[in-house]
C-alpha cells in the first residue's frame, strides 16, 4: 500500500501537475531515473493508464504505418467497423475526417482546390467553419450526376462557409474532342478559374481506380478508350488525370478532351490532400503516392491493409 501511494503521488506531480522528473526527484530525495522507472511502474500495475480520446475512430497503428512507407505528412485511416457498413456509410466517415482536417489546417492566406468526388462532397456537407479564402473547383461536371453532387455546387458550399471567393467551372467534365475543350478554356469564366490553378496551397482529391464503377471518368468514357488506355497501363485516376502503377502521369488522347487542372500544375500544389477508400481502390491509391502529389491521406482499414501489404512488397526507392 505504501509504495503504491508513493507511485500514485509521483505519477500525479507528473502528469496532472506538470512538474518535471528532475523537480520530483528533488522534491522525494531520489534520482531522475528512479522517478522515470516509478512512472513506468505506475502505468505497468495500472495506477495510472493513458487513453488517447480522438475525435474520429481513427487506427493509429496503421496511419503511422501508411505515412512512413509513403513518406507521407499525414495519413488518417478510418478504423474497420464492428460490421459490414455500406459504401455511403463510409463515404460519409471519410468525409467528416477531410472536413476535421481542413478546418483546423486552413488558414486565410490559403487557395483552396477541390476536385468533384463523391467524398469530397461529403466533406464539404461535414464543414462547419473555415477561414476566408478563395475556393477552386479543379475539374468540370460529370454529366448524369444529381445537382447536390456536383462540384459547382460543392464549390459554393465551401465558399459560403468560408465567405471567400468561388472560381467554378461551368463546363462538363468530358468533352467530345480537343477543339471544343479548347474553346470552352478560352471562355472568361472557365478561363478565370484556370488562372487559379497556379496560385493553389491546398487541394483536396478524390483517388479513382481504372475500373468500372471505382472512377467517374472511367465511367464516362465508351469501352473502346476505356480499354485503349488500360492496355496502356493506367491504374489510377485523380481530377480525370491518369497515373501508371509508379505514379508515372500518362499521356493520352483524354488529356485533351476534359475540362480538368493538368498532372503538372496538381504535382505543383504545396499540400494535396487525397481521399481513396475500400479495397478495390488499394492498387490506385499506392499508384498515386507514388507520384509524390500527396502529402495527406484519408482512407480506410479495407483499404489500408492491402495498401500496406504493396508498399512493401515494393518499397519506396
Amino acid at each position: 500500500m505504501v509504495e503504491s501511494l508513493r507511485l500514485a503521488a509521483v505519477a500525479r506531480r507528473f502528469y496532472e501537475q506538470g512538474a518535471s522528473k528532475l523537480e520530483i526527484a528533488d522534491e522525494f530525495g531520489i534520482s531522475r531515473f528512479k522517478v522515470a522507472r516509478m512512472l513506468d511502474t505506475a502505468r505497468e500495475t495500472g495506477i495510472v493508464t493513458v487513453e488517447f480520446r480522438l475525435p474520429a475512430p481513427v487506427d493509429l497503428v496503421l496511419s503511422e504505418e501508411i505515412r512512413s512507407a509513403y513518406r507521407l505528412d499525414r495519413v488518417l485511416v478510418l478504423e474497420r467497423a464492428p460490421e459490414p457498413e455500406s459504401r455511403e456509410v463510409a463515404r460519409r466517415k471519410i468525409g467528416s475526417l477531410a472536413a476535421r482536417l481542413l478546418t483546423e489546417i486552413v488558414t486565410p492566406g490559403d487557395v483552396i482546390g477541390l476536385s468533384w468526388a463523391r467524398s469530397v462532397n461529403a466533406m464539404t456537407e461535414a464543414i462547419e467553419s473555415l477561414p476566408n479564402c478563395p475556393v477552386v473547383q479543379l475539374c468540370g461536371v460529370q454529366a448524369g450526376m444529381d445537382m447536390r453532387d456536383r462540384s459547382v455546387e460543392t464549390v459554393s458550399r465551401v465558399a459560403s462557409v468560408s465567405g471567400g471567393e468561388a472560381y467554378p467551372i461551368f463546363g462538363p467534365l468530358v468533352l467530345p474532342d480537343r477543339r471544343t475543350t479548347e474553346t470552352l478554356r478560352r471562355q472568361p469564366g472557365i478561363a478565370e478559374t484556370f488562372g487559379q490553378f497556379k496560385n493553389l496551397t491546398k487541394a483536396v482529391v478524390s483517388i479513382g481506380a481504372w475500373k468500372p464503377e471505382e472512377s467517374t471518368v472511367y465511367d464516362a468514357l465508351d469501352e473502346t478508350e476505356r480499354s485503349a488506355i488500360a492496355k496502356r497501363g493506367a491504374k489510377a485516376e485523380v481530377s480525370a488525370r491518369l497515373f501508371d502503377a509508379d505514379g508515372t502521369p500518362m499521356s493520352t488522347g483524354l488529356a485533351h478532351h476534359v475540362l480538368a487542372i493538368s498532372a503538372e500544375e496538381l504535382l505543383a500544389v504545396p499540400e494535396v490532400i487525397a481521399l481513396g477508400y475500400t479495397e478495390p481502390k488499394a492498387e490506385a491509391i499506392d499508384a498515386v503516392l507514388r507520384s509524390g502529389m500527396v502529402s495527406t491521406l484519408i482512407t480506410d482499414a479495407a483499404a489500408a491493409v492491402p495498401l500496406l501489404k504493396l508498399a512493401e512488397a515494393r518499397p519506396l526507392p
